[in-house]
């Protein structure tokens, strides 16, 4: 790997291993100080050009979106979720490995702890109150099981880590009550972030008229589809009826084998009806380790430099220290309607497929510099897809689910662009999650708050609506010889590329992916 690669993965181990499956950052913490991360910059970009251009214009973009989070905006000191990821011992718990060799790293990360810590410490003080009082559940998360380590090596470096987490806690509960209270990075901060880390102008207001089309075309399709199931009934009664058909919050066991059964089913549909070729591999479902306490649901894939093995569809529980009705809205995101659109997204053709995809590929670019606008809106991309070819056609679920899952990402973006350009608080966020896409409680909350530590979360239904003009432009360069398999395998031959990138897909050649 290039010294320009290496540079960019130093600053973020956690992304590199657990992402790209880059082991030889194994046991390692960065140093998120402000020294550390001026240094780390300062790496950047010292090697020659790339040969391949498209790749070069992967990496340049990666390292001018780097300098400005961590140079010019310093998400080191307003963010915890970098931290987070820099500490997080999750991943080493994903059999991608010998055991004892993935129980050594995970010892020797933690002996890092008390630097990662101290210098985390250093650099995490503006941090707006919203923001350390949502992640903190998440800080508490990283020690998880941490006593059990005692018996693995020496006691004094769980101690340690213990006493610096201890630390790290004590300053998210300041910040937490002491913090900026607004956690708006404003209007043009916001459109300067989602333009470099996509490679595009971005301006804000055509991407909130899409959130709008977004979401009157999906209110469409539910209306259409619960009109389909129960005619003569309000499509919001429909939805709270749907939504409450799932499995009670002390059997998550009966929710994971739903989502197997599903896994499969779509499976076999994607491969059947030629959205993509069969890509092998093995999901497995089951509860997100504690520091990913945040997300609700979640792929861990089998990461492209990774030797073979099980990529984890994770789903959380609800909180046990939550009401009965606290615990039934979170469980209504799982219902019998959204279930199999969540699936499909996380799972085939979305981010489990894609991770296959990314281990067919040999550049090392592609393989480890991934977009979250592309990652995110090919899944999302993957729900709509699934639906035009007919999955689950029979039962028109299926449409309300993707419909309902459609109006929770254009509600994203919405939201968070007013949020950022302070034109909505948190409380009318929550209030238009429930409204436009029927969201309760906590759930329609935990929507609200992830705008302010996430800005980038409107990528889902943007990065999607990029991908439909590409195939728009494919199929009409493409002419008689497009069809949906021989686009998608054109794209994802780029790996996770910025969304101002996809273009280069459309040099393929169509007739070379006509199966893949």
């Amino acid at each position: 790997m290039g010294a320009r690669l290496a540079a960019l993965h130093a600053l973020e181990p956690s992304a590199a291993r657990n992402g790209a499956g880059l082991h030889g950052f194994d046991g390692v913490a960065a140093d998120l100080s402000p020294t550390g991360v001026r240094s780390a910059l300062h790496a950047l970009g010292r090697g020659p050009k790339l040969d391949d251009d498209h790749d070069e214009a992967v990496l340049a973009a990666a390292e001018h979106a780097t300098r400005l989070m961590w140079g010019q905006m310093e998400i080191h000191r307003t963010n915890p979720l970098p931290h987070i990821g820099n500490l997080d011992l999750s991943g080493y718990d994903r059999p991608y490995g010998p055991a004892e060799q993935r129980m050594q790293a995970k010892l020797r990360h933690l002996a890092a702890w008390p630097d990662a810590i101290s210098a985390t410490l250093e650099s995490l003080d503006s941090v707006p109150a919203v923001v350390a009082s949502a992640l903190s559940a998440s800080v508490a998360g990283l020690a998880a099981g941490l006593d059990s380590l005692r018996c693995q090596g020496d006691d004094s470096v769980v101690t340690g880590a213990l006493s610096a987490h201890r630390q790290l806690l004590k300053r998210m509960a300041e910040m937490a009550a002491s913090g900026d209270p607004n956690p708006s990075m404003g209007a043009a901060a916001l459109a300067e972030l989602l333009g470099a880390t996509e490679a595009t102008d971005v301006d804000l207001s055509s991407l909130e008229t899409l959130a709008d089309a977004e979401q009157h075309r999906w209110l469409e399709v539910l209306s259409q589809g619960c009109a389909r199931l129960a005619q003569g009934r309000e499509t919001r009664e429909t939805v709270t009826a749907l939504l409450a058909d799932h499995p009670p919050a002390g059997n998550m066991n009966l929710l994971y084998r739903q989502a197997e059964a599903l896994m499969e089913e779509a499976a076999r549909f994607t491969v059947e009806s030629g959205i993509l070729p069969d890509l092998g591999g093995t999901c497995r479902v089951g509860p997100a380790p504690p520091s990913m306490g945040w997300a609700m649901a979640m792929m861990a894939w089998n990461a492209p430099f990774e030797s073979e093995t099980a990529a984890w569809y994770w789903i959380n529980p609800p909180s046990e220290d939550w009401t009965e009705q606290e615990k039934q809205e979170w469980m209504s995101v799982f219902s019998a309607s959204t279930l199999p659109a969540i699936t499909v997204h996380e799972v085939t053709p979305g981010h489990f497929s894609h991770g296959r995809y990314l281990r067919r590929l040999t550049s090392d670019v592609r393989r480890s510099l991934h977009s979250s606008g592309f990652i995110e809106g090919w899944a999302h991309f993957g729900e709509e897809v699934m639906l035009e070819h007919g999955f689950r056609d029979f039962d028109p679920r299926f449409a309300i689910g993707v419909a309902i899952e459609a109006l929770t990402r254009a509600t994203r973006l919405e939201v968070s662009i007013k949020v950022h350009r302070g034109d909505m608080n948190l409380s009318q966020a929550a209030h238009r999650f429930t409204e436009m896409a029927m969201l309760q409680g906590p759930a329609a909350m935990s929507e609200a708050t992830r705008s302010t530590y996430d800005p980038t979360y409107g990528r889902y239904t943007w990065g999607k609506d990029e991908i439909r003009k590409l195939r728009d432009r494919a199929r009409e360069a493409w002419g008689g010889r497009y069809s949906d398999i021989a686009f998608h395998c054109s794209l994802l031959d780029l790996g996770a590329p910025p969304l101002g990138l996809m273009d280069t897909a459309l040099s393929k050649h169509p007739d070379r992916h006509a199966a893949c």
